[in-house]
This record gives structure tokens, sequence and C-alpha cells, in this order.
């Protein structure tokens, strides 16, 4: 299910796995992902922490970088963010 305006995409510049991880490291192994990538490089982050998808919002809010897509099957929760 993806709440979001954009279609899920099939292409990530890279993916960070943040299972098992809780908040606030999901967040900060995105930051850091992020801060390597390029401006309009996709990053995918899959997380199993129930919070990360309101964590991802606001941080995309905060960042300026885009929340492209977010889905869930209800045990893992993934993160498409658009560098800025």
């Amino acid at each position: 299910m993806n709440d979001l305006a954009e279609p899920i995409p099939q292409h990530f510049d890279r993916e960070v796995d943040a299972r098992g991880l809780s908040c606030p490291l999901p967040i900060l192994r995105a930051k850091k992902a992020l801060s390597e990538m390029q401006s309009g490089e996709t990053l995918k982050l899959i997380s199993t922490d129930p919070g990360s998808t309101r964590d991802f919002q606001a941080f995309a809010r905060q960042t300026g970088n885009a929340l492209v897509a977010q889905t869930s099957d209800g045990k893992e929760f993934v993160h498409f963010l658009r560098r800025r």
C-alpha cells in the first residue's frame, strides 16, 4: 500500500537494511546514506519499526528530501526517499 501520489519506484540507487533497528537508528542510517548520494538519487530503506512510517514523513519534511513512496506488508516497512 502506497499512500503517496507517486508509484512505488522500480529503480533505486541505494538500499539500506534497517530491519531490527528501532528509532532513531533507521533515520540515522537514512541520513548517512543520503549524505553520500547525489541530488535526484533514490534511497530504499527497509525497516521493521512500525513508527518508521511516521518518522520518515517527518524526516522528509524537515530535511527537504522527497518521500517518494512508503509501503508495508504489516511486518516490514519500505520507504523510498529522493535526495534533494
